[in-house]
């Protein structure tokens, strides 16, 4: 099945998994962590970008999330290898529900009205020498 995409973006860096909330002791309220925090902002100006001022997208959305890790330095040569043709994948964190859970929450009001209107995701963790997060959405007719 091949079709195009409504949406693609690539975001170089090492992709971060939703933080769960802290909690503030001297006020009680919930907050999200900074390394999220800034992730989700750099996701968003870049998602904004991509959109170029084109009105959200409603209806039903099909989402593809591929999150690209850096190949550990320690590792050898024939694991690097091994690595980069995916017959090694990351099983470290972030979660994969995390990083999803980050995705959905920074392009939300941005690229689509909510994230309820995903009705169809694919997501992976894979490794490569050049650490980024792809992003595709196709509304679905």
């Amino acid at each position: 099945m091949s079709f195009e995409w409504d949406f693609e973006l690539i975001l170089d860096g090492e992709p971060i998994g939703k933080g769960r909330p802290r909690f503030s002791r001297a006020t009680g309220h919930a907050y999200t962590p900074e390394k999220t925090a800034r992730f989700e902002e750099r996701l968003a100006w870049a998602a904004q970008d991509t959109m170029k001022r084109r009105p959200l997208f409603d209806g039903p959305l099909r989402v593809l999330i591929n999150a690209y890790f850096s190949i550990p330095v320690s590792k050898a040569a024939k694991w690097r290898l091994a690595a980069l043709e995916q017959k090694i994948l990351p099983t470290k964190k972030p979660d994969i529900d995390n990083i999803i859970k980050g995705v959905a929450d920074a392009l939300n009001k941005i690229v689509y009205v909510d994230d309820t209107q995903i009705v169809s995701l694919a997501a992976g963790k894979f490794y490569s020498d050049r650490p980024r997060i792809e992003i595709f959405i196709r509304r679905v007719n």
